[in-house]
């Protein structure tokens, strides 16, 4: 018995020294932070867009946006190197751009047209890119986790030196196939990271409701997988947890676990009205975490910009979504022919 209460203290250990180290590394330059609010930007404009798009019917289908969890995807982007790879759920937008993905291709995808990354069959949730390491957009719940083991298998048959950033929601995170997946990226030590993204609701249901544990940073401890809990509207602290998790990674000792304390403003998806919550809880939310809100008063605080300079980024992005949407619309709609191809690939 004692062996087995040593054991198990060893992560905890591990991630209280953890949790300690991103704070010394907040630390960024000029031209850094302004392109994490241009990255933070560009995903809420883009899904603002989206959402207005889905109102006049040219967005058919699921729709779900991540506005207000911006933080999450720009801070981890910053720390991945170009053979990583990257897999997600089905509030994927934000991802796909934060990978580099052209936002036409992503919004021709979302209205179904032949220019979009699938050519118009994917839509909302499936849209791939091989270009940029990008596998989805998925629509099953937990899906993503067991396919990004799979991932962090292959780069480490490949000894490319990369990576599989995986994430996945909350709701996701009481699923059966993500403590298998736990279990085999453990026992192989796979280069991966597991990135929950605790946004406080699966669907319409809190956490405090669904979950009998709601430290999902914890959730590997029994596999020997370290762990650490990142305020998620924070781009500087989820970089900063991104670098100790990369380099965790990268020395081959095996998966880490990120569990990102983040929010979304709108409802789970566009057809829901979200009424499990209060408006007062976003309000304070917005308030008081938002990350770009956040990132611009630090860039003034510093006096890396002023005001007519972020006035000046924000137009810039708007005529990049403008166009993204306008490309969009005017590109044609698939064949029918289409049905039948990327089918079946000859290998």
């Amino acid at each position: 018995m004692a062996t087995a209460r040593k054991n198990k203290s060893a992560p905890a250990a591990k991630r209280r020294t953890a949790a300690k180290k991103p704070a010394k590394r907040l630390a960024a330059t000029p031209d850094e932070l302004l392109q994490y609010y241009r990255d933070m930007l560009l995903i809420r404009r883009f899904e603002e867009k989206s959402g207005q798009l889905y109102g006049m019917g040219l967005i058919a289908g699921f729709c779900h946006l991540y506005i207000g969890q911006e933080a999450v995807v720009v801070g981890l982007g910053a720390t991945a190197a170009p053979q990583d790879s990257v897999i997600t759920t089905y509030r994927d937008h934000g991802h796909m751009l934060a990978c580099g993905m052209d936002p036409k291709g992503v919004m021709a995808e979302l209205t179904g047209r032949r220019g979009g990354y699938s050519k118009g069959k994917g839509g909302s949730m499936h849209m791939f890119s091989r270009e940029k390491n990008f596998f989805g957009g998925h629509g099953i719940v937990g899906a993503s986790v067991p396919l990004g083991a799979g991932l962090g298998f292959a780069h480490r048959y490949r000894e490319d030196g990369g990576l599989c950033y995986c994430y996945f929601g909350d709701g996701a995170a009481n699923q059966g196939q993500v403590y298998e997946s736990y279990n085999m990226a453990a026992l192989w030590q796979l280069p991966i990271i597991f990135v929950i993204e605790n946004n406080r609701y699966g669907m319409g249901t809190s956490i405090d409701r669904a979950s009998a544990t709601t430290d999902f940073y914890r959730r590997g401890e029994i596999y020997g997988i370290p762990g650490m809990q990142v305020d998620g509207m924070n781009v500087l602290e989820v970089k900063a947890a991104g670098e100790e998790a990369t380099k965790h990674c990268r020395a081959g000792k095996g998966p880490y676990l990120l569990e990102m304390k983040t929010y979304r403003y709108r409802g789970h998806s566009m057809s829901d009205p979200a009424k499990y919550r209060s408006k007062e809880e976003v309000s304070k939310v917005r308030k008081e975490s938002d990350p770009i809100d956040n990132l611009r008063d630090l860039l003034f605080e510093r006096g890396f910009a002023d005001e007519a300079a972020l006035k000046e980024i924000d137009r810039d992005i708007k005529s990049v979504v403008t166009e993204a949407a306008e490309y969009a619309q005017q590109s044609p709609e698939p064949e029918p022919g289409e049905l039948y191809t990327d089918v079946l690939v000859e290998a």
